[in-house]
């Protein structure tokens, strides 16, 4: 009631202090009043009244706000409306009453507004739970990457605690489902990690083994020999599998410091054995500078002589370098093979009849000769055959020689 003077419209009080206010359906008694004049009596009741506009005014507001607890000022509006023809008020309880019933239907509305909204939210929060089981159902099933499924699980719960508006029915069958997949996942992992330690274990025995034949070969001085059979425990190593990383660490420079053992021993010999080496080598180059600068072309024979002095000092001299051995052999065998070359041109210029091998050659034949006459004077068939197959292969190697002049 916007102006508190106009009280006579909607009320009155009669001889004896009775308030009363009027309404289209008639007047009713809404109190009494003996404590001051009947103005002032409406005018008490009728505050009361401006009080009770203020407060629909107040939840008409509540209705129209985006944060409103609608269902709570739809009730308000109701309980003011079933109150209203027994309030103890003056002023236009019609007007109101219109007011009340408007509200009551925005505020029906403004409910059914809020109740789809809710379903809305619950059927995408539902909808959410339900993707974040069917992800751990599916995690569940993994084989590998057990760490990073662990954590995805501990995610899950975060993210799960995180939704809201799904009812308590659903929600509690959801996670139930979403506990079976993070348990099964849970056993699994219990059950690769038990069988994983076993197997370490198996891995950890044979490695320890590895260790010991290593450090049993690490003193060992026979170098050839001890240099394979740890390779060979390499390869072992490396089929045995690996154990947990730090493990797997220690074990390795356990193994590893006794195979240096044995490579630095033997770097050192071999070190003190490539420098007496290279003292070879220079004696043996020297010897190809003698070997190179003889006179091959002319005097063919003294070259063959002093190479045969030289191929006597070499042997004597021993081993040289890997690295320049094959070098050297092939300087000395480039000398061979001319003074060889060299050689046979001579052995061609020398008269068939002063050739000292054709000589000798004739000889043979003319011995198998006779060891044949021999034989059959005997009459012995084996005696004959055989010497008359070495007479025919004497003869011809002497007929290939001949040829070859």
């Amino acid at each position: 009631m916007s102006d508190i003077q106009d009280w006579t419209r909607f009320g009155r009080v009669d001889a004896d202090g009775t308030v009363f206010v009027k309404t289209s359906s008639g007047e009713r008694a809404v109190g009494s009043w003996q404590a001051g004049s009947p103005d002032e009596g409406l005018a008490h009741f009728a505050r009361k009244y401006a009080d009770l506009v203020v407060e629909v005014d107040l939840i008409a507001a509540r209705l129209n706000s985006a944060s409103a607890d609608v269902p709570q000022a739809a009730a308000a509006v109701k309980k003011l409306r079933d109150g209203l023809d027994e309030a103890p008020v003056v002023g236009d309880i019609d007007a109101l009453k219109t007011r009340l019933d408007e509200l009551a239907k925005h505020a029906a509305s403004r409910v059914e507004e809020v109740k789809a909204v809710k379903e809305e939210e619950r059927a995408e929060a539902t909808a959410k739970k339900e993707a974040l089981v069917a992800e751990a159902e599916e995690l569940a099933k993994r084989d590998s990457h057990w760490k990073a499924t662990g954590e995805r699980f501990a995610a899950i719960v975060d993210e799960w605690k995180s939704i809201h508006g799904v009812d308590r029915k659903t929600d509690s069958a959801l996670w139930r489902k979403f506990a079976s997949a993070r348990e099964t996942f849970t056993r699994r992992r219990g059950a690769h990690f038990a069988q994983l330690d076993a197997e370490r274990k198996v891995i950890a025995a044979k490695k320890e083994e590895l260790i010991a034949q290593a450090e049993e070969l690490s003193t060992s001085t026979d170098w050839g020999p001890t240099a394979d059979a740890l390779k060979g425990l390499m390869a072992e190593w490396k089929e045995a599998g690996r154990l947990a990383p730090d493990a797997e660490q220690k074990a390795w420079k356990r193994f590893r410091a006794a195979q240096d053992v044995f490579f630095n021993a033997r770097s050192e010999v071999f070190s003190a054995r490539d420098a007496e080496y290279e003292q070879n080598q220079e004696a043996k180059e020297e010897l190809l500078k003698r070997a190179e600068a003889l006179d091959v072309e002319g005097d063919p024979k003294a070259a063959q002589a002093a190479f045969r002095e030289i191929q006597g000092q070499w042997g004597e001299i021993g081993r040289v370098p890997r690295s320049a051995q094959n070098k050297l052999q092939r300087r000395l065998r480039k000398v061979d093979d001319a003074i060889r070359a060299a050689m046979d041109v001579a052995w061609r210029r020398v008269p068939v009849e002063d050739n000292p091998i054709l000589k000798q050659m004739r000889q043979q034949v003319a011995e198998a000769e006779e060891k044949l006459e021999r034989a059959k004077s005997t009459g012995n068939s084996k005696q004959i055959a055989k010497a008359e197959k070495e007479l025919a292969g004497k003869q011809q190697m002497l007929s290939l020689a001949e040829s070859a002049r």
